[in-house]
């Protein structure tokens, strides 16, 4: 099992972060259904945004201005959260999670928390810049769909999810697309249907097929995310937060004039180019921080190292949380 870390920009100073992470009605807007936080003596999220989460599982270690730390019961494990803050520039903040027990081959829980995680800091990106956020993951249903409205046009959204270029900025990483039927795309995908500026659809092996709609409204573009053809005991949960999570940062792509992504990156990970997106999006090929999991591949190459994935913030630090 790989320790998972991932470090995102917030626009937003560290004491307004932490009241977001610890104001049960903030938690249940960008977190979970159901939140609770009475620290030092509770703080615990579920419900159906949650993984098993329909019941609390968490209990908090610590506190401080720089964060908290918490366990989090698990597949009948006892995994710990760190959620580190530390001030990147006035009214700018790094925000690290550092997620014990995360395991990309598993298919329940454990394998769906980077993705959780990634979603769910970006949209407590959102929610602390006011800008509307993303569909969460719904883990007790099978009917995988979800909109999203896109100040941009049609036309320019579609060029944004088949130019390989656009996808590689606002993805994070290099992607290879062949725009046409039967094509390939990202890491594994086939093209199965392609109208442009309507449908874009993807055929993912074993896991089922994703679709972009597109539809303009008023100049705008209504954007329907859908996956299907999955085994309904079994749905793709991992791979469709993360591609709830691509949707964010695709629109934070469109809408804001000086967009930067959101994510830190390694500079030094690397992806092996095999495996199928839809099974495990955006899995560490090495330590490293995750690009947006969406089309990344899922087969990892071996690790350099054990033990956590590293922030390149905090490469020097066994857990990312300043001392009191």
């Amino acid at each position: 099992m790989i320790p998972l870390t991932m470090s995102a920009h917030v626009g937003a100073p560290a004491e307004r972060i932490r009241e977001a992470l610890t104001d049960p009605v903030q938690m249940r807007t960008w977190l979970a259904e159901h939140a609770k936080a009475d620290l030092p003596g509770s703080y615990a999220f579920w419900g159906r945004h949650t993984p098993e989460g329909e019941a609390p599982h968490q209990q908090p270690i610590r506190t401080s201005d720089h964060g908290l730390s918490f366990t989090w019961r698990l597949a009948e494990r006892q995994t710990s959260v760190e959620i580190a803050l530390r001030e990147e520039q006035p009214g700018s903040t790094i925000i690290t999670v550092l997620q014990t027990d995360f395991d990309f081959t598993d298919l329940g829980s454990l394998g769906m928390l980077q993705t959780f995680w990634a979603l769910s800091v970006a949209n407590l990106v959102d929610h602390l810049e006011n800008r509307p956020l993303t569909p969460r993951c719904d883990y007790t249903s099978a009917q995988l769909s979800a909109e999203i409205l896109i100040d941009a046009a049609p036309a320019a959204v579609y060029e944004s999810l088949i130019d390989a270029d656009q996808v590689g900025r606002w993805f994070g990483f290099p992607v290879e697309i062949d725009p046409r039927v039967g094509g390939r795309y990202g890491h594994g995908g086939k093209i199965l249907n392609l109208d442009r500026e309507r449908v874009l659809t993807v055929e993912w092996e074993g896991t089922g097929v994703f679709t972009w709609a597109l539809a303009d409204v008023g100049g705008r573009t209504h954007l329907t995310l859908s996956r299907s053809g999955f085994d309904p005991a079994r749905p793709p949960y991992a791979a469709w937060a993360g591609e709830l999570c691509g949707a964010a940062e695709l629109r934070r792509y469109h809408e804001l004039t000086d967009w930067q992504p959101i994510w830190l990156h390694d500079a030094h990970a690397q992806h092996d180019d095999e495996g199928d997106q839809g099974r495990r999006p955006g899995a560490p090929s090495k330590p490293r921080v995750p690009v947006t999991p969406s089309l990344a591949p899922s087969t990892p190459a071996p690790l350099e190292q054990p033990g956590r994935v590293e922030s390149p913030h905090d490469s020097h630090r066994r857990s990312p949380m300043p001392p009191d």
